[in-house]
């Protein structure tokens, strides 16, 4: 038997999964690790552990797949999180921790990118919106704020491309993740000469991009003894876990988006060329040179249930845990006995700032409309609706962009739950289709590694892999009234924004000192 392993690095996890060429999964390991908050709006990780965590579940998965002799693993392909940085001086050497998408201290440099234009101008050529996630941003806050870091700094690597270079000294970044920088041309295909003016960088401190099928071999005998593989399987650099996340559920048609709500969340559709907002609310990553994905990616997805999870429902979290029962699921039951609108309660679910489709990081949470008679059960139900209510936002601007939607592939922890299942459907007012369970960013990093290695032609092979799947209908008595308060939780969002940063800085002064000084 032949086999391939499709590794999906994840902001708090890796995981390492054994597929047959069928995209059958064979076996699985994950491996978690620590995202350190040491400061405000920080949020970094040790690329060591990331690094450990990766030979660990490599190691995992390829004792449990029991391979004979005959068996073969005929390549590692990655599917990686996007727009994560690390400085490096000229021996190689980590000068900083992982900054991580959710990293929000360049906030204040991002805000002088916007309102000087000169954000809209690099928006424009690299297609990733101006916003504290990017490398392009990130730098900015090095080079004013980290002074030293950045004047010894000689490269800069991204995750991935940090676990490429310690395994095969390479420096190296595939277009997909480099396009979600700030700093790449999306158009051209390189590095972007206004953007490296504006950080103080060079080419050479950048990566060579190359394509997602771009392929290495012979990494460090160590770790081929250690993981039990050969020194020459290939590995392949793959994509950004955003574009495989589309290709895992086969919506790479026209019209067809892709929906993902996790930990955060996004809705993207994939075009045949990059395709930029005038508005600069989406964004524009590659697959491959002929696939596109345009959407917008949003911070409040199920931490936003986490939240509401363990500040309003503690009592009932703890008796889930004694009964055995999931927690969340006992939270959706108690959403369930609420009508649909909560009884004219919204929630704008902004707890960690926000990216599409106001890209504000000043951005924070609220609750519009409490009355007497409205219990924790309206909340929580309300919470569930804000966080679809804020990507139906992101789909109503992906539309002025690349046109009508047609259906909706919906994925991620919050589709095992059929309630918000329904929530998606009925606010959408689209049929909403369910795939079967499967680790879909690492299928479909192993398919790119198929395609790489000449196994199939085209990437859109990955239909005949993927199983049954679930359809939801829109129900005509909610979407009835979803009609009526998705235009008040739109304008509330607009008029709501022009005190965030007010807000936003009054807590930085006063409640994150307090934070800090536990």
């Amino acid at each position: 038997m032949d086999y391939m392993i499709g590794v999906d690095l994840g902001t708090t996890s890796t995981k390492s999964v054994l597929f047959d060429l069928k995209g059958h999964i064979i076996a699985s390991s994950s491996k978690g690790y620590p995202l350190y908050r040491d400061k405000p709006d920080m949020a970094e990780e040790d690329p060591v552990e990331i690094f450990e965590a990766l030979i660990d579940s490599l190691t995992d998965v390829v004792r449990a797949g029991k391979l004979e002799n005959d068996d073969k693993i005929l390549g590692v392909s990655f599917s990686s999180a996007m727009h994560s940085l690390i400085a490096f001086d000229k021996d190689w050497k980590p000068l900083t921790r992982v900054i991580t998408w959710a990293d929000g201290r360049a906030f204040k440099y991002s805000e002088q990118l916007k309102e000087s234009g000169v954000g809209q101008e690099i928006y424009s050529k690299t297609g990733t919106p101006i916003h504290p996630m990017a490398p392009l941003s990130k730098l900015l806050w090095l080079k004013n704020e980290q002074q030293d870091i950045y004047k010894k700094s000689k490269h800069f690597l991204g995750i991935k491309e940090y676990i490429f270079h310690r395994l095969f000294k390479t420096n190296k970044m595939d277009i997909s993740i480099a396009s979600g920088t700030g700093l790449f041309n999306i158009f051209n295909l390189d590095w972007d000469q206004q953007a490296l003016q504006i950080t103080g960088l060079s080419k050479d401190q950048l990566p060579t991009p190359v394509e997602p099928y771009e392929i290495e071999r012979g990494m460090s005998k160590e770790y081929a003894k250690v993981i039990g593989i050969p020194v020459d399987t290939p590995f392949i650099y793959g994509a950004g876990d955003g574009p495989l996340s589309n290709l895992g559920v086969n919506a790479i048609q026209p019209g067809v988006a892709a929906v993902t709500i996790g930990t955060s969340g996004a809705i993207r559709v994939v075009t045949d060329k990059p395709k930029i907002d005038p508005k600069g609310r989406t964004f524009t990553y590659a697959l491959d040179r002929n696939h596109w994905v345009v959407g917008g990616p949003v911070n409040n997805g199920g931490d936003v249930f986490r939240w509401a999870r363990d500040n309003l429902f503690d009592a009932e979290k703890s008796t889930a845990a004694l009964l055995g029962i999931d927690s969340y699921d006992l939270l959706t039951e108690i959403a369930s006995k609420v009508p649909a609108g909560a009884d004219g309660l919204l929630f704008h679910p902004y707890l960690g700032g926000e990216r599409a489709p106001i890209w504000d990081a000043n951005a924070r949470g609220s609750f519009f409309g409490l009355t007497h008679y409205h219990t924790r059960a309206h909340m929580v139900r309300a919470v569930l609706e804000g966080i679809i209510f804020n990507i139906y936002m992101v789909a109503l601007a992906l539309e002025e962009v690349v046109g009508e939607l047609k259906s909706v592939q919906a994925t991620g922890g919050f589709a095992h739950s059929a309630l918000w299942r329904q929530m998606l459907a009925d606010i959408f007012e689209q049929s909403v289709t369910v795939p079967q369970e499967i680790e879909s960013g690492a299928l479909a990093a192993t398919v790119v590694g198929q395609k790489a290695l000449g196994l199939t032609d085209k990437i859109e092979n990955i239909s005949g892999m993927l199983g049954d799947a679930e359809t939801y209908k829109p129900n005509p008595e909610n979407y009835e009234t979803y009609r009526e308060l998705t235009p008040i939780f739109i304008r509330l969002s607009r008029q709501l924004q022009t005190e965030y940063e007010n807000i936003a800085n009054f807590q930085r002064e006063h409640v994150h000192i307090k934070l800090t000084e536990k």
